[in-house]
């Protein structure tokens, strides 16, 4: 198999035969759209359910990301998905797990079936572990309403080549060196992940210490000197102490602890390095 056999069709019925028992059931395949996050944002709002329901693009021309960030994709080179999650039994304290879950089940993914290590950016971002360097996938969380949804949208970089690349502080899974694989495989274990940890976060009433930790572990942003840029070029400069109850980066600046949400933060870099998005 080449990367060039990577980029295949994706084949729905086959997506849904593998997730029959899962809380997957409403999973569609186009061959293009603008964004797959709008989309199921749009399905929400005209009063459809999205609970549950899967969108994935083959080709994706105006992909969303953080702070109105726009990129087109290479058809077939990337997995461009959006998935909705009811919000039912998840405090509302605790959505801000919602994107850190997934980039743990996208993890769940790149390494059993791509073999690739990779680990997590806070608050959004999969980057290859080092020495290896460059951002893997990235993840964008949108509240849908009037549903009580949160619709997530992972865009996984598989087959891309470095001429092909969105920006130079990307990767793909092939520049890494990942295994043969089918994309149909990744999606799987990307959702089968995410069931199990939403699962987690409704049974646990949000984010309890064994996922706290299981986040620390897989974190390249805890230990780090960072950089935080908020609204108005403001900046938090300290050492990223750890992820709190409701998903917000706690900072120790020398002098005080700053606690800072996704959702307050333009950018954040390790001290020294280049932004990676």
């Amino acid at each position: 198999m080449t990367t060039d056999d990577w980029r295949d069709a994706l084949d729905p019925t086959a997506l849904r035969d593998v997730l029959t028992a899962s809380r997957w059931q409403r999973i569609d395949v186009v061959a293009e759209t603008g964004s797959t996050n709008a989309d199921l944002i749009a399905r929400a709002a005209a009063g459809e359910n999205v609970d549950g329901a899967v969108l994935v693009a083959d080709h994706q021309t105006a992909g969303r990301g953080r702070n109105g960030r726009s990129w087109s994709a290479v058809p077939g080179a990337q997995i461009s998905m959006s998935v909705g999650v009811s919000t039912d039994g998840i405090p509302s304290t605790a959505w801000g797990w919602i994107p850190l879950v997934t980039g743990l089940a996208v993890l769940d993914a790149v390494g059993p079936v791509a073999g690739v290590e990779a680990g997590l950016k806070w608050p959004n971002d999969v980057l290859a572990r080092p020495p290896a360097q460059g951002k893997l996938a990235g993840i964008l969380a949108e509240v849908a309403a009037p549903a009580a949804a949160v619709v997530i949208g992972i865009g996984l970089n598989v087959s891309l080549r470095a001429d092909e690349l969105p920006d130079p502080g990307a990767t793909s899974l092939a520049m890494l060196g990942a295994r043969p694989i089918d994309r149909r495989d990744v999606i799987v274990a990307v959702l089968d992940g995410l069931e199990r940890r939403i699962d987690g976060l409704r049974g646990a009433q949000g984010a309890d210490a064994a996922l706290i930790a299981e986040y620390t572990a897989h974190s390249l942003t805890i230990g780090a000197r960072v950089r935080a840029t908020m609204p108005g070029d403001r900046e938090i400069v300290g050492d990223a102490k750890n992820v709190d109850e409701q998903g917000r980066l706690c900072i120790d600046t020398g002098t005080e602890t700053v606690v800072v949400s996704a959702g307050d933060i333009v950018h954040l870099r390790p001290i020294g390095d280049a932004d990676t998005g």
